[in-house]
């Protein structure tokens, strides 16, 4: 066997071992993530418990979830239902019609867009930080600099190394999925060609008895391709190929390059962090990243109930708001902070962000945003991030922790559980922190909405945090009196804890007790969750 074949199959395995951890719920219900554990033998969150025992007839109010993402396809059939539409603005008219300064924003707003389309490839931060310091300290003497200068010099140094180190990062990743792409393009179409077919079968490779080398290596790559398959079809699995071979392409293309800056496709001045007012809107994922993303979160959250399509979505009195601020690459703090904003002054009870970044230099304008939404009873659900990583070693922007080191109040950090009660409790992807991660929630296997009347299975904790703001706003719609801080206490409180649980560390197999890896020591749990509520209203205790 000659040194390609060897590194194939080398590539393969890897590449099978890591399909096996994306798909480590590959076999629960498609709704698993809304059964109850105990009658359901599943780690999910009750919801469907919650409605059928306790808030059966139960008058609710409409609450509006602010979803900060790529975009969502507002024309879904099980989305077009629940979208938010602002009343005070007339569509189409081109005038700001409710004075709110953000013309004809009848569905929410795009901060990635401008008056010629909308940006789709976006830069890392560290990249933004090193290409903007560069051109100050790329070619200076170190010895006539200032004090002041010195002390940015170092900062220079910092980014440059970061940036360094996730460029040759990303060609590595690129280098390993080229390959493995390549090689399964190669070696599909060469078994086609031999057994004469479009479709090939496991039967039908198993039957090829040959002495020729190519055929060889391509019998037993496809046996280790189809053992990876799992539940995934042959198609499925080359789209995750092809996706992740973009995905790689474009961090080498765009995001790491510090040559490339889409934003004046904007049009802002963007070092300018107290200007509002720009962008689209465009809320529908066109001209720019696809919306899947955002479309899966909107789904979780609230895909209408009851209608017999597709999926049911956790609250069933809520309207989404639609806020653009997320490219194929690192979120733009100013588009963040101004997100926030826009959500709190439309009405905006919920904001959910499944975003997150290494860096984040703007921070303050974030933190001002977060509190501003806290002293207007607006609650904030971030997820915790998929690097494996632990956030109170590495933090994960927008972080609750301010500057001057205390936490926003108003803040829930989520890490993503899986729905088995094994080794595998938890996604091997989740980021972790007994002090910066509060809660975990269902975010493997999540089946949702994805755009052109689609639906699939999404891993992350992108999906475990539209989860915790799916029973935020359930509670919100229900129990109508409680703030955004008690809201937040219940949902923690009432985490179901796991307290004896061994769970393997995210990214390693060391085993860990799970109540290490979060504040709470718990995954939420909406038939928990209403019964505290029911509990601090005065109502009738209602036991499990």
């Amino acid at each position: 066997m000659n040194g390609r074949i060897i590194l194939a199959f080398a590539l393969i395995m890897l590449v099978s071992q890591a399909w096996a951890q994306l798909n480590e719920s590959a076999n629960p219900p498609k709704d698993w993530f809304l059964k109850d554990p105990a009658t359901d033998k599943v780690q999910g969150l009750s919801v469907e418990r919650a409605y059928s025992e306790l808030l059966k007839g139960k008058p609710s109010k409409t609450i509006i979830v602010a979803v900060v993402d790529t975009g969502v396809d507002i024309d879904h059939e099980d989305l077009k239902d629940i979208i938010w539409v602002n009343k005070d603005e007339i569509p189409n008219n081109n005038i700001d019609d409710d004075k709110n300064g953000y013309v004809d924003d009848v569905n929410g707003w795009n901060f990635i867009g401008g008056k010629t389309g909308n940006v789709n490839e976006d830069t890392y931060e560290i990249t933004r930080e090193y290409a903007r310091l560069n051109k100050k300290f790329g070619n200076a003497d170190v010895n006539t600099l200032s004090k002041k200068d010195k002390s940015e010099f170092q900062s220079y140094l910092a980014y440059k190394q970061k940036w360094e180190d996730k460029r040759a990062e990303d060609g590595e990743q690129f280098s390993f999925i080229d390959r493995i792409y390549s090689n399964a393009i190669f070696c599909i179409d060469t078994l086609k060609k031999f057994l004469k077919t479009d479709k090939l079968s496991m039967d039908a490779i198993n039957s090829i008895s040959t002495n020729n080398p190519t055929l060889i290596f391509a019998k037993s790559f496809m046996r280790n391709y189809y053992n990876s398959l799992g539940t995934s079809t042959e198609e499925e699995r080359m789209d995750e190929l092809k996706d992740a071979y973009e995905t790689y392409k474009s961090g080498l293309d765009y995001s790491a390059n510090p040559d490339f800056n889409p934003r004046s496709i904007v049009g802002d001045d963007y070092l300018n962090t107290s200007e509002k007012y720009y962008g689209n809107n465009q809320v529908k994922p066109v001209g720019g990243p696809t919306g899947d993303h955002g479309t899966h979160v909107s789904g979780i959250i609230a895909a209408q109930r009851g209608n017999n399509l597709g999926i049911d979505g956790i609250a069933d009195n809520v309207k989404i708001m639609v806020i653009r601020a997320v490219p194929n690459g690192d979120e733009r703090d100013k588009d963040i902070a101004n997100s926030i904003y826009y959500a709190v002054d439309n009405g905006a009870k919920i904001i959910n962000m499944s975003c997150g970044k290494a860096d984040s230099p703007q921070k303050e304008a974030v933190d001002k945003a977060v509190k501003y939404a806290d002293q207007k009873g607006v609650l904030v659900i971030h997820a915790a991030g998929n690097e494996s990583l632990n956030n109170d070693v590495t933090t994960h922007y927008p972080s609750p922790v301010f500057k001057n080191g205390k936490s926003a109040k108003n803040f829930i950090n989520v890490g993503a559980s899986s729905w088995g009660s094994g080794n595998d409790f938890i996604g091997s992807f989740s980021n972790y922190g007994k002090k910066t991660v509060d809660v975990f929630s269902p975010g493997v296997a999540i089946y949702s909405t994805i755009p052109n009347q689609g639906y699939k299975n999404h891993d992350g904790t992108s999906m475990a945090a539209p989860a915790v703001a799916g029973v935020a706003a359930m509670l919100m719609s229900y129990f109508p009196e409680l703030s955004a801080i008690e809201i937040k206490n219940i949902l923690l409180e009432s985490s179901r804890k796991f307290d004896g649980v061994v769970t393997n560390l995210p990214g390693s197999e060391k085993s860990v007790p799970f109540n290490q890896l979060s504040k709470t020591g718990g995954i939420v749990n909406a038939f928990d969750a209403v019964k505290l509520a029911m509990k601090l209203r005065g109502e009738k205790k209602v036991n499990r």
